[in-house]
């Protein structure tokens, strides 16, 4: 089930790409990503309302707020980053330099989270970077 909603992010965030390069046509690429952020916002919480999940709020322990918190910052400086970037540069190029958040992922779940980083790992990460500057140069 996981391999369908990863599939189904990918899907979405090709989405996003595009009708972002669309929407910020003489937009300030900072108050894009706000009225893009508002929607996420809106979206999350009428899911929680929706799954009637908002009781569990009370039970988050200090460690998870805290790196949900940080998740949230970081999240916001991808955005406002690949907003102005999204802006200012072809999708083509702007979404692939993006997507090196794959191999910054293994590598840092490697360090952090002690996760396997493999042959296999190794590879994808080398032909991702080579993908990466193929189509970027």
């Amino acid at each position: 089930m996981w391999f369908i909603f990863a599939l189904l992010s990918a899907i979405f965030a090709a989405l996003t790409s595009i009708l972002a390069k669309i929407g910020i046509d003489g937009v300030n690429s900072n108050l894009a990503t706000a009225i893009r952020t508002i929607v996420v916002v809106v979206l999350a919480w009428g899911m929680v309302f929706f799954t009637n999940t908002q009781s569990g709020i009370s039970e988050i322990s200090k460690k998870s707020w805290l790196f949900l918190i940080l998740s949230g910052l970081a999240t916001g400086a991808s955005w406002l980053c690949y907003y102005r970037a999204l802006q200012i540069g072809e999708a083509s190029k702007v979404v692939p330099i993006d997507k090196l958040s794959v191999v910054i992922t293994l590598v840092l779940a490697f360090i952090f989270l002690h996760e396997e980083f493999t042959m296999k790992s190794l590879i994808g990460c080398v032909l991702i970077g080579i993908g990466t500057l193929a189509i970027v140069l």
